[in-house]
């Protein structure tokens, strides 16, 4: 592994670290590719984390590293990282939800053909959480408890906002650190369909990639920070049409986890046109920078392989996202700190 001293070299010559904020969406065991590139962004010496906001599988990378970060700096936000994933893996390893052999022997990750996989799809179009898991046992529970000292997260100073939707009225509810418990990151990731809704402070709360994957106003609000990198797990485009109905099932659930985000840039494009310069909030708004790492390969793998925690599947999208931020880095750390590098106008189309 690269030393940090090469890792992400800029050609602007730098007298202090440059603030960054991120924004990590949440995908499931997808989040590994997230963990490769936090674990690059943690060796590049010429940046620091101000803020990271998350949901779900974003929500859990951020909190794990942050907790790592402050026990003992990089090295200590990456060691955590790879703990957790490590962990998931192994609470992973009598999972029924499994490749088929034909599948391993293709070198293929999708859980499409898996018969488990399969039953409990088609249970869960009749029976509800309630009626699959009555005691609302969720092994992620055990994994956060093992890989997180909630009281550090709580004192740090790197800023984690983490989204989760509010069954009752459908809005989303934006927790900070010192909110931040097991509950609330199980709650970030809770997909109704799956498991029972988390309860906080008297209210009901699902994923909060319903309402924001994830939510980006409290970076432009209350951080210093004018850059903010996206990093990006669902694909937003499709070139062809879905024709099976399990194709079908994949776009619409990247559609529904997208739309918070789209509308979410949509109106910051609007707000750097409109936003008056001359103010305090204005200038935010009118300053603000937006980059992105995603990767192609990620649209290669259908919804099932979200629920696929194999190491060697992790282990690779962890190998993939540290190969795209060190692109990203190459090709436009330079961007950081003097403009952005992702055209949302161009991604929205016309706004």
């Amino acid at each position: 592994m690269m030393s940090a001293t090469h890792v992400g070299q800029s050609r602007v010559k730098r007298e202090k670290p440059l603030l960054v904020d991120l924004a990590l969406q949440g995908g499931g065991s997808h989040g590994a590719f997230t963990w490769g590139v936090l674990d690059r962004a943690l060796q590049v010496p010429w940046m620091r984390i101000e803020a990271i906001s998350g949901t779900s599988a974003g929500a859990m990378n951020a909190a794990v590293m942050i907790a790592g970060y402050e026990e003992g700096g990089p090295e200590g936000g990456r060691a955590a990282l790879e703990r957790f994933w490590r962990l998931n893996a192994e609470a992973a390893q009598f999972s029924p939800f499994r490749r088929t052999p034909i599948d391993i022997m293709m070198g293929r990750w999708t859980l499409d053909n898996s018969p488990f996989y399969l039953v409990a799809d088609m249970a869960a179009r009749v029976f509800s959480p309630y009626d699959l898991n009555p005691g609302g046992l969720n092994p992620l529970r055990d994994v956060l408890a093992n890989s997180i000292d909630f009281t550090r997260l709580a004192k740090s100073s790197i800023h984690l906002f983490v989204t989760a939707t509010n069954v009752r009225t459908g809005r989303g509810r934006v927790f900070h650190n010192e909110e931040i418990t097991p509950d609330v990151l199980l709650a970030s990731a809770c997909l109704p369909t799956m498991f029972q809704a988390v309860e906080i402070d008297g209210d009901a709360y699902w994923d909060g990639g319903y309402a924001g994957n994830p939510t980006i106003t409290p970076l432009v609000r209350d951080c210093q920070s004018r850059d903010t990198i996206i990093v990006q797990i669902n694909p937003v485009e499709r070139v062809n049409t879905p024709r099976s109905a399990q194709d079908i099932q994949n776009r619409l659930n990247e559609i529904s986890f997208n739309a918070s985000l789209l509308k979410e840039l949509r109106m910051i494009a609007l707000m750097r046109k409109v936003a008056n310069p001359g103010t305090e909030e204005g200038a935010r708004w009118a300053t603000m920078r937006i980059h992105r790492i995603a990767s192609k390969a990620l649209e290669d793998l259908g919804a099932s392989s979200k629920l696929n925690a194999e190491w060697d599947f992790l282990s690779m999208l962890h190998d993939q996202g540290h190969s795209c931020a060190a692109s990203f880095y190459e090709e436009h750390g330079d961007a950081l700190g003097h403009e952005s590098s992702f055209d949302i106008n161009e991604f929205l189309g016309k706004v």
